[in-house]
């Protein structure tokens, strides 16, 4: 499940970067005792109903120590994805990767900074390490600017609040702060606080590239130098047609972080300092936007590495000719992070039991039913598991933008996207949550599919999260596409289990198939059934699925029924 990581690849990128572990290091792993063994061996030999025992099978497979935590790039992660080709051949999907078959090559890119680069004001030379980082631009090796700075704040542009209000950026780097104003709804936060969405707002408006600048208060809680020292300057994007690398959110580059002090430099004689402009951040209407005086000089050089990889691609084609192009899309990330630091008994393989084996599980099982009910649904059916959901959402994005369907189903086009992303079934949940459900049609249906499952609906339990933006389904949603992802739900025994997760399992060793507490298969063959009752409703009802009239993202995205 995709987390933002507080490292310096998040500086150096345009593209958002999902938690990785640590670089592993030599252990000599603690021998189990006897019954640790026995105990272990029991929960994975235990005798299951048939539908249970299928979705233990994969999960098994997926979640085994051969497949060394399913890296995207990696030959394990390669094996993974023919297993899962394998199944959806045998649950009777037809292949929709390319030439024919159930894999489709997505060119990821490696990114990273080729040496510290050159910044100067004009034409005083700044600092690397102490005033500035360099970033990357994904699609050229070399990056020259010389143009004048605009500061623009958070970059934010809305009717509530417009930071490039009065301000002419056509032909300038626009410098911009991380994070987003107070008082937006907790998505649209999430949404305006990354570099992707501030670098497309400066495109949109002219600018030819972004700077980020550090806080005061950023500055001492991480000074520059200690990042420099401890992070990962690396990152994922996926390559264009023509080998350039793609700006993930369609972007300008970010060319560099200006530390505090750097930026005290960039703001000399612009009638304020850096640090009472960051303080009117914060201040209700005092911020303003402001064409500084240096000009800024930039070089610099990125270097990327091929690491090619594969989405797997099954379609069950609508049997309503009239409504079979419009193509329901139900997907999971079949990624984990490889090989890490050792915990207290020596392991170094993040297997991903839990996030995301389950969620592939469920979506090979979920075909298998639509195999099984003997009714070919009325639109047609894309079962997708993406690579490098890790990495920064990258494989679903280069799905979002070289979709295949059409490939399979003529006219084919995607009207929605359910996203299986670590689901926990350590609990028997009596309620199902669907992030973003409130914003398109297919709240309702999510509703009456959990109902006739047997449970209830809740809302969004944790909305200061702003999950909505922060898995897979959110690259289809920025193709206009009503997209929701599903979890079982939080109440009752729930919250206490989803907190256990994330505390003493997510992204660590410990998400093995036998883990504390044991997956509860019951569970995930309930999940199982919720999900196909929802795709099955979805591609049979009378109308496709549609934003809510005036909702932000589909109108941002030019989504159907937004405007």
């Amino acid at each position: 499940m995709f987390r933002p990581a507080l490292s310096l690849g998040l500086l150096f990128s345009t593209a958002a970067l999902a938690q990785t572990p640590p670089a592993p290091a030599p252990a000599t792993p603690a021998a189990p005792t006897a019954a640790e063994v026995q105990a272990s061996n029991a929960q994975i030999n235990a005798v299951l109903p048939p539908a249970q025992a299928a979705m233990k099978a994969h999960v098994m497979f997926l979640a085994s120590d051969a497949m060394r935590g399913r890296d995207a790039g990696s030959s394990e992660f390669d094996i993974a994805a023919q297993y899962v080709a394998s199944q959806f051949y045998a649950a009777g999907l037809r292949p929709a990767g390319d030439d024919g078959s159930y894999l489709q090559r997505v060119p990821l890119l490696k990114v990273g900074p080729a040496d510290m680069g050159k910044l100067a004001l004009n034409g005083q030379p700044l600092t690397f390490g102490q005033d500035y980082l360099p970033g990357v631009n994904p699609a050229s090796a070399q990056t020259t600017l010389a143009a004048p700075v605009v500061y623009v704040g958070y970059g934010v542009s809305l009717p509530s609040r417009d930071d490039y209000a009065g301000l002419d950026v056509r032909g300038k780097i626009v410098a911009v702060v991380r994070g987003a104003p107070e008082g937006l709804d907790s998505e649209e936060a999430a949404h305006f606080g990354g570099l992707p969405t501030k670098a497309a707002i400066a495109k949109a408006k002219g600018a030819v590239g972004i700077i980020a600048l550090q806080t005061p208060e950023a500055a001492v809680r991480m000074p520059m130098g200690k990042t420099v020292a401890t992070a990962q300057p690396t990152s994922v994007t996926w390559a264009e047609a023509d080998g350039r690398g793609h700006i993930m959110g369609d972007g300008v580059p970010t060319l560099a972080t200006l530390s505090a002090a750097g930026a005290e430099k960039l703001f000399a004689g612009s009638g304020t300092t850096w640090a009472k402009a960051a303080a009117a951040l914060s201040a209700k209407g005092k911020f303003r936007g402001l064409a500084l005086k240096p000009r800024l000089d930039v070089a610099i050089n990125t270097a990327t590495t091929p690491l090619p990889s594969y989405n797997v691609a099954g379609i069950l084609p609508g049997s309503d000719p009239t409504v079979a192009p419009e193509t329901v899309v139900l997907s999971a990330h079949l990624d984990h992070v490889g090989i890490g630091s050792p915990n207290a008994k020596g392991d170094t393989i993040y297997n991903g039991a839990m996030d995301n084996a389950v969620g592939i599980a469920s979506l090979i099982e979920e075909a298998k039913r639509f195999k099984t009910a003997g009714k070919a649904p009325r639109r047609s059916i894309l079962f997708l598991a993406v690579t490098a959901e890790e990495k920064g959402l990258v494989g679903s994005d280069y799905f979002a933008h070289n979709p295949t369907i059409a490939k399979v189903i003529p006219g084919g086009t995607m009207v929605a996207d359910v996203n299986l992303d670590m689901p926990i079934i350590t609990y028997k949940f009596t309620d199902v949550i669907a992030f973003g459900a409130a914003r398109s049609s297919l709240g309702d249906i999510v509703k009456r599919a959990a109902a006739q499952a047997g449970a209830s609906f809740s809302p969004d339990p944790m909305p200061e999260m702003a999950l909505f933006v922060r898995s897979d389904h959110y690259r289809f949603v920025q193709q206009g596409v009503p997209s929701v992802f599903l979890w079982p739900g939080t109440s009752g025994p729930g919250k206490a289990a989803v907190d256990a997760f994330f505390k003493n399992n997510y992204h660590q060793p410990s998400d093995e198939v036998v883990q504390g507490p044991p997956i509860d298969w019951e569970s995930g063959e309930r999940f199982i059934n919720v999900n196909y009752q929802i795709a099955r409703d979805i591609a049979d009802a009378p109308q496709r699925p549609a934003w809510n009239k005036g909702d932000f993202f589909g109108t941002l995205y030019n989504g159907y029924g937004a405007k």
